[in-house]
């Protein structure tokens, strides 16, 4: 272990233009104006670039890489070798304004597994929770109360809205968007430009929250490219939503259905 002088472990090449508040392992790089704040802990071997923010009571643990520019909130932990890339945020607060149908909140907390890798302009609220070996790309979205599997490909400018739950190894490919309170099972693969909705009846009074449903897409099931799922629909384990379908209805586990709206392949 190095010999520490003036309370800093020699190991360390720490800019003397960052402020650091929190602890710091040993052998970390942590570059100009980066910030780490009261109570953070920064695993050995990690890299903190330019301009980064680490709140208040987070924890990166060993061999993170955080590029520059990411911010990570107060309370958020990343397990070890998470890399955040440029501009990301991980730990936001929501916030509704008057305008959503539900109250915007979430406890104040995010944990990322080990081995996940963050893309860039990535936001992630608070409240959510992700596996180790997950795939996050450029410009995704993740809102609160998501909770994201191991081995998942969250692909780029994906947005998964409130309450979302996906389980392992499920790959979801660019600019699909997943509805609030959507559940996904392991090993699910869902195309691009994909769309799921939870409300049939979009202009009722905003706090009329009890009619919302999301799709629920059972394990190894498939959907294509361009497919639309209508609220509260099933479909089933093993089945095929071909590509531009919309489903209206459930659809049986191992079938493949097709057309507007979908039905079973003749």
């Amino acid at each position: 272990m190095m010999p520490e002088v003036n309370g800093q472990d020699q190991s360390n090449d720490v800019s003397s233009k960052a402020s650091i508040e929190g602890h710091l392992g040993s052998g970390c790089r942590i570059g100009h104006f980066a910030v780490i704040g009261p109570g953070a802990q920064i695993g050995d071997g990690c890299r903190v670039e330019a301009n980064c923010v680490v709140g208040a009571g987070a924890v990166l643990s060993a061999c993170c890489v955080l590029h520059a520019g990411a911010v990570i909130g107060e309370s958020v932990v990343l397990g070890d070798a998470v890399e955040v890339f440029p501009s990301a945020t991980v730990g936001r607060h929501p916030s509704g304004a008057l305008a959503t149908a539900r109250p915007a909140s979430a406890e104040q907390k995010v944990n990322i597994g080990s081995q996940c890798s963050i893309g860039a302009h990535v936001t992630i609220y608070y409240g959510v929770e992700i596996g180790e070996g997950t795939l996050i790309g450029d410009g995704a979205s993740i809102r609160e109360g998501a909770r994201i599997g191991s081995r998942c490909i969250i692909s780029r400018c994906v947005t998964l809205n409130y309450d979302v739950l996906i389980g392992d190894d499920v790959k979801i490919m660019d600019s699909t968007h997943i509805t609030g309170g959507a559940v996904i099972g392991d090993g699910v693969f869902i195309s691009m430009l994909v769309a799921t909705v939870n409300d049939n009846h979009p202009t009722a009074p905003l706090r009329d929250t009890e009619r919302l449903a999301g799709p629920e897409i059972r394990a190894r099931a498939v959907i294509g490219g361009g497919a639309t799922l209508l609220p509260g629909v099933v479909v089933g384990e093993e089945a095929v939503v071909a590509a531009g379908a919309v489903v209206t209805r459930d659809v049986a586990a191992g079938s493949t259905v097709m057309g507007v709206p979908a039905r079973p392949r003749q």
